[in-house]
């Protein structure tokens, strides 16, 4: 089938996408901002139509020669004329895809009470009144309604991770006590594929949820179990209204005000599946449906792995939709804290690449060695490998090597080496030292070294643990900069190695 997808810049849209095209169906998108989708892996096998959905030829060329269209389009600004938007955009996608003759709508819409009685807020409201909108097109329309999403960069399931990450404790509003039935990103995009098969005579709405029914505040205890956090003391208060729960909320976590607010101002209704009717048109996933541990547990797969540097220096689009996506907003994916440094080497690629390999050992980190080796002892005697194990070659790396407390995670001759952390800290740490060269406005080549320690902390203690060693990074990683840059530079021309030219204070 031919799917048009709106939103592809977005968290739904942008892993819809590579899910469509796996199951065999022609792609196009309709992207405001068409320049944001040119690292997607998936960019050459999908066609694009640059346009605003508020625009009726944009619309029109999107929809023309389509099968079914997926509506994921949303915005969370607020303002006086919100809801306005939202019906004007959705009324125009219904006329135009009516028109054109499309076969099926599909949009994801947001899990509320049944009873039309039942107070909404403005954002949830809003989310009604398009999937009623869509539903009343006159086209085949499926509107899947959802609530809390997990998965990693997933607005909700980001709130969650950060407030359980950063607070052993909180005064919280009552509606963490809220029940809700939370569903994983990948049941979603398989309800979401599969729609595009169901039978033309089907117009209505579904409850899709996982099979957990729990509270916010039970989020939050089960997030703090799958990642190893002591359970977390919470005390509802009542006083807290949505306004001011938005602000405690941006105050904790990174997460947008403009974004926090529609959210939390719609988290006092309860959000539960009234009916699975879905099943008797889309049987559930062959394993079951995801319950929520387990969703926590596969959106924090790659940390578990030690792979969290998808996040920060791989442009390869993760295995599962529960990854990181290079495009997520940069507030997404926990606190990753990093010491970035680069410095103008005069000196081959070979060069400087013999001397980030001989790092460590008896060769030492290249600044101040009693810094080293007071956080090696410091190692040994919280029951750690402290820097006792040395290199097993004295020249050459591998990967998976052992190199004191770290070990080779990855070695790409001239490129990179990145190390992986072995002694014991309250999260997960990475050295990352790199060449890269260019060509100057001159044509001449220029080779910069780059050096990078990153951090992931687990809790508030792994937080606490990062500002308090931040300060000495000028220190050991400025001097261990510059001497690298020198020991290279020397190298080059063809000097012996000065030892006093090279010392820690240097």
């Amino acid at each position: 089938m031919r799917c048009l997808v709106t939103g592809a810049t977005g968290y739904i849209g942008g892993r819809l996408v590579p899910e469509l095209l796996a199951a065999g169906h022609e792609v196009r998108v309709l992207a405001r901002h068409p320049e944001r989708l040119v690292d997607r892996t998936w960019i050459d096998r999908v066609e694009v139509v640059p346009g605003d959905a508020t625009d009726p030829d944009a619309v029109r060329r999107a929809l023309t020669g389509i099968d079914v269209a997926y509506y994921l389009l949303h915005s969370l600004l607020m303002g006086h004329d919100f809801e306005e938007t939202e019906r004007r955009m959705a009324r125009l996608f219904g006329a135009t895809a009516r028109d054109c003759g499309i076969g099926r709508i599909v949009y994801l819409g947001a899990l509320r009470p049944h009873d039309p009685a039942a107070p909404l807020s403005e954002h949830f409201r809003s989310r009604a009144e398009v999937g009623e909108t869509l539903l009343l097109s006159g086209v085949p329309t499926i509107e899947l309604r959802a609530a809390v999403i997990i998965g990693s960069g997933s607005v909700s399931f980001e709130i969650i991770r950060y407030l359980t990450e950063r607070l052993p404790a909180m005064v919280t509003p009552r509606w963490l006590r809220t029940p809700t039935q939370p569903i994983a990103v990948r049941d979603v995009l398989y309800y979401l594929v599969r729609c595009a098969d169901l039978p033309p005579e089907l117009n209505r709405s579904f409850d899709i949820g996982g099979p957990t029914v729990t509270t916010y505040q039970g989020m939050i205890d089960g997030y703090a179990r799958v990642a190893g956090l002591p359970r977390r003391v919470v005390v509802a208060v009542p006083v807290l209204t949505p306004r001011l729960s938005s602000r405690w909320v941006g105050l904790v976590t990174p997460v947008p005000r403009s974004i926090a607010l529609p959210l939390v101002d719609g988290l006092t209704v309860p959000s539960v599946c009234e009916e699975h009717d879905i099943a008797d048109w889309i049987p559930d996933p062959p394993a079951g449906l995801v319950p929520y541990e387990r969703s926590v547990e596969l959106a924090l797969t790659k940390i578990r792995q030690d792979e969290v540097r998808t996040a920060w220096s791989s442009s390869s689009v993760p295995g599962a939709p529960s990854d990181p996506l290079p495009s997520d907003p940069d507030w997404s994916g926990g606190a990753l804290f990093s010491d970035d440094r680069e410095t103008v080497v005069d000196a081959s690629p070979a060069a400087l690449w013999k001397v980030i390999e001989g790092l460590g050992g008896d060769n030492g980190y290249y600044s101040w060695p009693l810094a080293w080796e007071v956080r090696g002892w410091m190692d040994r005697f919280s029951g750690g490998v402290g820097l006792a194990r040395g290199r097993r070659d004295p020249e050459r790396l591998r990967v998976g090597d052992p190199l004191d407390f770290w070990r080779v995670e990855e070695r790409i001759p001239e490129r990179l080496l990145r190390l992986r952390a072995e002694f014991r800290v309250p999260g997960l740490a990475w050295l990352e030292l790199g060449i890269r060269q260019e060509t100057d406005d001159r044509g001449r080549r220029v080779v910069t070294y780059t050096q990078r320690a990153i951090f992931h902390p687990k809790g508030a203690g792994g937080h606490a643990y990062w500002f308090s060693v931040a300060p000495f990074h000028g220190i050991v990683f400025g001097s261990m900069l510059r001497n690298i840059k020198r020991r290279a530079e020397a190298l080059e021309r063809g000097e012996l190695d000065d030892p006093e030219s090279l010392t820690p204070s240097a």
